[in-house]
């Protein structure tokens, strides 16, 4: 016997007094032999089960790249803003509001704000500054026209957000003239001519010195899209309406940024300001309103709110793709460990040889660990390979820039550790598990590992495909989500329309000219203006009246001016009474009313009714259906529709069906220029705005399938590896039972079953695990799809396909092996 034969050969020797372990020679530096030792065997080893090192390097790196590019993802959603230099000392101030029995908080202030706060608070706020909104604009010097959008900002707004000045002042707007231009908009109309005090005229209306050139905000800033930033001191003379607005506390128009003092507390300050513009408002007509300030920090990932709290936000998805990375990580790490348990008689007479001559289980474990860490590390060479393959992908998936931070030291840092822990996590069970064989059993022939002894492996093999099942579910539970929005009728035709901004006052006054001119093309079937665009309702207002209602409510409409041709341009569905006409003079004072505008009144026949806006008195003449104008995962707004033809800002177009985009584009653009010579023919499709709304859901959705299919690929490496190692165990017992006369479907049923039986127990976890955090997820959209048991079925059906495929392979090939040369030792 082996057993014997080492007896007789290791003869006792001299030991050491301190220990047990046999003697040998000293060393000066004993430690490093011993790890080179153990690099040694754990290269060779490598080398030695070349397919199953395979699989463990590739199954490895597949899920260190995930987690690497989920790491990637989440620093980038974490450090949003961060380009700001004061991000932590800034908030905007955000307005508290409850109308139809529901309170939500925005981000439009009234414009006195700006100045209440600078006089009367000034000693918690170093720096004060009103916007606008970040609106797109025209922009020419000479021949030279391009848009870009930008905001109107008080002087001080520069240095608060730090900008970046290439040239010029970073207060250069205390001048009302003048004007700040990233990098990108100063290339694109002076190429690499000096921009500095140059003019340029903005909106065919105004013309601007050039003060400054400052570095285009990065992509994961909020003011990403902000090109351009204009003096506030102008733009609160530009219109009359925007002079009264001055001391107006009941127009919500604008933002309001605020910079702390250094040691001041956001939370205490809001308590300070939040009843600052109720002093000035009259609670029974302007409702009641609350101010808080928002930090610059939760602008991206804590932007929700529930009764003027914050509630979450973005921060849900940083969590989840978190726990999506470390579970598939995970993943590949239980593919290590099941197949070197799997293989642990392999290793078994090693492991007791090493023990018979004095190792211990340290050392052992040392050993094993090393052999898992230096795995770790080759497949850390291919992750950073398979990272930057996939990063264009993934940006395209995620829209954003990441990229590796090779110069960065502290990110090699976390990769190293990072690496070395996968390689611990990895390795730590197999270790324990193989260092603990009883080395005169194994030496004897009389080791077995025990009926027992797969039950570990089987059970993560279930958390696996538990794992993958759970994410399967996920990805067709988005997408059932989104595809039940897009699905929902949005009560008017959106195939055809484009949208132009008015943005120069040279297509002001020329409606009934310029939609002649559009329709004698021959490629446009109707035009209309409005005040806002089909995909939006940019206003909102109280102060409406009629009879029977309540005197103590304080009812909130979106309101929406138009031309007496808007109704037939979108194609909106009447549903009582009738359009807009211009048969009719009376109809200067008309209103349409949506559904949801009838039932916030609760008249049953609005028809004919009169409702004061205020002191004005307007008469409804129809009732259309629900527009879903904004979110079409939320209920529609109460919007009323009325005819101001000097409010509107936007025109619709809608292009006859008949005609080529091409052409009929050709066609428009030409009149507009006719109309609009000063600007660059912008326009936007209605169909892809409102395709913009899923954006985040699809993403999210694409994002899940993208780490879902990783997930499924690593499980059935794993898996792969494990059906052919069963299947090299079972070689003898495979060519007797052909012998015997089993077939090979009765063969591939034997070896499958077992895997089968572990994708089935899968399901009944994965399966109300799912249910219950999706079903979660659904609750926040007011309009959602149900989960239907027809989505667990397929998932379950597509994991056991998935697992018959894989397996399959090795089952049919050892049930195909010819019996004479497995049985030919015996």
């Amino acid at each position: 016997m082996i057993y014997g034969k080492l007896k007789d050969f290791f003869k006792p020797c001299n030991k050491s007094k301190r220990s047990g372990s046999l003697f040998l020679p000293e060393r000066k530096n004993p430690a490093s032999p011993m790890f080179k030792n153990y690099f040694t065997i754990a290269w060779r080893n490598l080398l030695k089960s070349k397919v199953y090192s395979a699989i463990n390097i590739i199954g490895l790196a597949t899920g260190m790249a995930v987690a690497i590019l989920i790491a990637l993802w989440i620093w980038d959603e974490l450090s949003y803003n961060n380009y700001h230099k004061n991000h932590q000392a800034i908030a905007q101030v955000m307005t508290t509001q409850t109308f139809n029995g529901e309170t939500g908080t925005g981000q439009a202030v009234a414009m006195p704000l700006g100045i209440e706060l600078r006089n009367k608070y000034g000693s918690d706020f170093k720096a004060v500054s009103m916007a606008s909104w970040n609106f797109g604009h025209s922009m020419a010097v000479g021949e030279k026209k391009i848009s870009a959008s930008g905001m109107w900002v008080e002087p001080v707004f520069p240095t608060m957000f730090s900008l970046n000045m290439l040239q010029g002042n970073i207060k250069g707007l205390t001048d009302p003239s003048a004007i700040l231009l990233s990098s990108s908009v100063a290339k694109s109309l002076f190429g690499s001519a000096d921009p500095m005090n140059k003019t340029v005229r903005l909106d065919n209306r105004f013309d601007f010195k050039i003060t400054g050139i400052y570095e285009d905000f990065p992509r994961n800033t909020t003011l990403y899209d902000t090109k351009i930033l204009l003096s506030w001191d102008k733009y609160i003379t530009t219109e009359n309406w925007l002079k009264d607005a001055k001391t107006q506390w009941g127009n919500h128009s604008w933002q309001c940024f605020v910079q702390v003092n250094e040691h001041t507390d956001i939370a205490k300050t809001t308590g300070k300001i939040k009843k600052a513009s109720m002093i000035h408002l009259n609670a029974a007509q302007d409702g009641v309103e609350e101010l808080v300030l928002q930090p610059m920090d939760n602008w991206r990932l804590n932007n929700e709110f529930k009764n003027g709290k914050v509630v979450g936000g973005r921060i849900q998805f940083v969590w989840l793709f978190g726990i999506i990375g470390v579970f598939v990580l995970l993943l590949a790490c239980i593919n290590f460990m099941n197949l070197s348990t799997a293989r642990s008689d392999k290793r078994a007479k090693e492991v007791g040889i090493r023990k018979t001559i004095g190792s211990l289980r340290p050392q052992l474990i040392k050993q094993f660990l090393t052999e898992s860490i230096v795995v770790a590390f080759l497949s850390l060479l291919i992750a950073l390979c398979l990272v930057l393959a996939l990063i264009p992908f993934f940006n395209g998936l995620s829209d954003k820039t990441i990229h590796l931070p090779g110069a960065n030291i502290y990110f090699w840092l976390f990769i190293f550790a990072f690496t070395l822990f996968t390689g611990i996590v990895s390795g730590s069970y197999p270790a324990f598990y193989l260092s603990g064989f009883e080395p005169i059993k194994v030496l004897k022939g009389t080791f077995r590992v025990g009926r027992y002894a797969t039950l570990p492996r089987k059970v993560l093999v279930v958390v696996q495909f538990s794992i993958s099942i759970a994410l399967i579910i996920g990805t067709i539970i988005v997408y059932r989500q989104i595809q039940y929005a897009k699905d929902r009728p949005v009560g008017y035709d959106r195939q055809g329309l484009i949208t132009i901004m008015m943005n120069t006052p040279d297509l002001y006054g020329h409606y009934d000219a310029l939609r002649s001119d559009l329709i004698a093309t021959g490629k446009v079937e109707n035009m209309a203006e409005s005040s806002s665009p089909s995909t939006s309702v940019w206003s909102n207002n109280i102060g409406f009246s009629w009879p029977g209602k309540d005197p103590n409510s304080l009812p909130l409409f979106g309101t929406v001016a138009t031309t007496h041709d808007y109704g037939k341009t979108v194609n909106w569905q009447i549903k009582e009474g009738r359009d807009f006409s211009k048969s009719f003079l009376t109809d200067s004072s008309a209103m349409i009313l949506n559904e949801a505008a009838v039932k916030l009144i609760g008249v049953k026949n609005v028809v004919g009714m009169t409702i004061k806006w205020d002191t004005t008195p307007h008469h409804v003449v129809g009732v259309i259906k629900d527009m879903v104008m904004e979110s079409p995962y939320e209920p529609v707004k109460p919007t009323i529709f009325l005819l101001n033809t000097g409010w509107a800002n936007v025109i619709i177009v809608r292009l006859k069906p008949s005609a080529t985009m091409k052409t009929g584009l050709a066609k428009v653009e030409a009149v507009f220029r006719k109309y609009n010579p000063a600007a660059p023919f912008e326009y936007k499709f209605t169909d892809e705005e409102y395709a913009r709304k899923f954006e985040d859901e699809k993403r999210i959705g694409n994002l899940s399938t993208f780490f879902a299919i990783l997930a499924v690929f690593i499980s059935c490496l794993g898996l792969f590896g494990l059906a052919s190692f069963v299947a090299e165990q079972r070689t003898k017992e495979i060519g007797v039972r052909k012998v015997l006369g089993a077939s090979i479907f009765n063969l591939w049923q034997m070896l499958s079953k077992d895997f089968v039986n572990l994708v089935i127990i899968s399901c009944a976890i994965a399966i109300p695990v799912a249910w219950y955090f999706l079903h979660q997820w659904l609750l926040k959209y007011p309009y959602r799809t149900e989960i239907s048991w027809w989505i667990f079925l397929l998932a379950g059906m597509g994991a056991m396909a998935i697992t018959l495929i894989t397996v399959s392979y090795q089952a049919i090939k050892a049930a195909l092996t010819n019996p004479v040369s497995s049985l030919r030792s015996e």
